[in-house]
């Protein structure tokens, strides 16, 4: 036995620790994270499944230590990260941002700041409640916050105000009459309307002074058919939520409801319009679904995040719900908007004219973890993120990876990696099939597979793109090795771009090689900062080694 079998930096089995890694939770060892690329990753994927390693518990208490660490490093900075995630759409849910905003307003760094950022975080009535829930969780109810909640009712508009007070009364075991008793706003003595709708909350006073959404609102809870339900809901553009649910199977209803529906709303509800016919090929309200998801600023207005549409596209295609006895007959065009959608719904990506491989991670850890608790799997999700950079590139092959995968039923010692078979011309729910048919031969995770493969096959690429969870352990050389083995090999000097699919605290990714970066799967803006990193506008490579060195 030589020393250098028993100790090599270049050749480590992934079981084995190399300077800078930890224990991750597979038992191999990848490279830790910094706290705020870890609240970043908390914001955008959430812990509430927890992964196929971490339980939900787990996993929540350690993100919540590191959002913990980077508050009370730079409490500004931590709050400011929060809103601006939460503020742009970038997260496929509201909820992480809630939560740690609630914890930023019990620390002394960040306290006041948070109260001030809250009307960007809690945006709607929902929001105000589930972040007065997560509050009690951390402090008790001072003066500051009751100002910041008296102030969120006291400074948006007043159609806005009523928005809130019709769409979402009560939530969470929180109403807007409890909120206005704990907060106490006083509205200016010349603000008339906000004072009327303050009473008709607490009291049900009614009153010509309520702004029209809340007479509409009282006007249909005395309607006597559907359609004087549709004439009020036209008039005064009421909200779904307000709708008595006698009238929620009449066509004409929809109809109403259908001219002013917000985006999420609309796709959320896309079956139950299918269902009842007014949805059809061809038809006035098939050409209004289309024209507002084909509209980019559109979506972006209504923060419409691409796990939105990606699941709103399988679920409609599919013809029947997964919870209740609701069919429908797929309309090809909804389809087609909703798969349009999907790609505007991230920010626009240039192309690199590099030669890219991108590797999707199918071991079963990446089956296993959710994204978002939206039941979209992280493997699935990364597929569909390949897409994305795929569909504005011309020199690009697509592979996926494990170790051990299993043929023909027996479980093979072997390290698999094989071309995928989809095309960015393909429609999103046939990119989804085809990723569901790998599930059957899903193994452990090696994340050098790629790199090795590419060394094998002689493949020149210019830029790795790994969708993963980190969580790699299998191989019997590091995926940084593996990159340096290719580098060395080939003489080309290859970046590695980590998609982190999972909210936890490893990447396979060097922190200290500047060809190296980890971005967190399903951010919008995440594709964009792939493709700048691959064009060489981001980043910079250590000193080139010479070609055909020695590894």
């Amino acid at each position: 036995m030589k020393y250098r079998d028993l100790f090599s930096l270049r050749n480590t089995p992934q079981s084995q620790a190399i300077p800078g890694t930890i224990a991750n939770s597979a038992g191999g060892y990848s490279f830790p994270v910094d706290d705020w690329t870890r609240l970043d990753r908390f914001l955008i994927l959430g812990s509430e499944n927890g992964t196929y390693y971490a339980s939900p518990r787990k996993l929540t208490v350690e993100n919540a230590e590191a959002v913990l660490r980077c508050i009370a490093a730079d409490g500004q900075r931590a709050v400011n990260r929060i809103a601006d995630i939460s503020d742009s759409g970038r997260a496929a849910k509201n909820d992480p941002a809630i939560f740690a905003l609630a914890m930023c307003t019990a620390h002394p760094a960040s306290r006041n700041a948070a109260l001030a950022a809250l009307p960007r975080v809690a945006r709607t009535g929902t929001h105000l409640f589930q972040f007065a829930t997560a509050v009690e969780g951390f402090r008790g109810w001072g003066r500051g916050l009751r100002r910041a909640i008296s102030s969120w009712y006291l400074t948006p508009p007043l159609d806005r105000l009523a928005l809130s007070a019709v769409k979402y009364q009560q939530r969470e075991g929180w109403s807007h009459r409890d909120m206005l008793r704990l907060s106490h706003p006083v509205a200016a003595a010349d603000d008339s309307g906000r004072r009327a709708v303050f009473d008709w909350i607490c009291r049900g006073t009614e009153s010509e002074l309520l702004p029209s959404l809340i007479q509409g609102t009282i006007e249909i809870r005395a309607a006597i058919s559907a359609s004087e339900a549709a004439v009020i809901i036209r008039n005064r553009r009421l909200p779904r939520e307000i709708v008595p649910t006698e009238y929620l199977n009449a066509p004409e209803v929809w109809d109403a409801l259908l001219a002013d529906m917000p985006v999420l709303a609309m796709i959320r509800n896309l079956a139950k319009m299918t269902a009842i016919g007014l949805i059809t090929p061809g038809s006035a309200a098939t050409r209004h679904i289309q024209s507002v998801l084909s509209n980019a600023q559109t979506l972006r207005s209504a923060r419409l995040h691409p796990v939105h549409a990606l699941l709103a596209l399988a679920t409609y295609r599919e013809g029947k719900g997964l919870r209740g006895k609701l069919t429908w007959k797929p309309v090809t065009e909804v389809i087609d908007a909703l798969d349009a959608a999907f790609y505007l719904s991230f920010q626009q990506v240039k192309p690199t004219g590099k030669r890219l491989m991108l590797a999707l991670d199918v071991s079963g850890s990446m089956w296993g973890s959710q994204i978002a608790d939206s039941g979209l799997t992280a493997a699935a999700g990364s597929a569909a993120m390949a897409m994305i950079t795929a569909r504005c590139e011309a020199n690009y092959e697509i592979v996926a990876f494990s170790d051990n995968r299993r043929r023909s039923g027996v479980w093979a010692e072997i390290d698999s990696l094989d071309p995928v078979n989809i095309s960015p011309r393909q429609r999103l729910d046939d990119v989804l099939n085809v990723t569901r048919e790998l599930s059957v031969n899903m193994g452990g995770t090696d994340c050098a597979l790629p790199m090795l493969h590419a060394l094998k096959n002689k493949r020149m690429i210019d830029t790795f793109i790994i969708y993963t969870d980190n969580e790699t352990w299998a191989g019997k050389i590091h995926p940084v090795q593996a990159l340096q083995k290719y580098r060395n090999t080939t003489g080309i000097q290859a970046k590695l771009a980590v998609v982190g699919m999972c909210s936890n605290g490893f990447s396979i990714a060097d922190p200290n090689d500047g060809g190296m970066l980890d971005v967190v799967g399903f951010d919008t803006a995440a594709p964009q900062l792939i493709s700048a990193f691959a064009a060489g506008e981001l980043g910079a490579l250590p000193d080139e080694p010479a070609p055909g060195e020695d590894s």
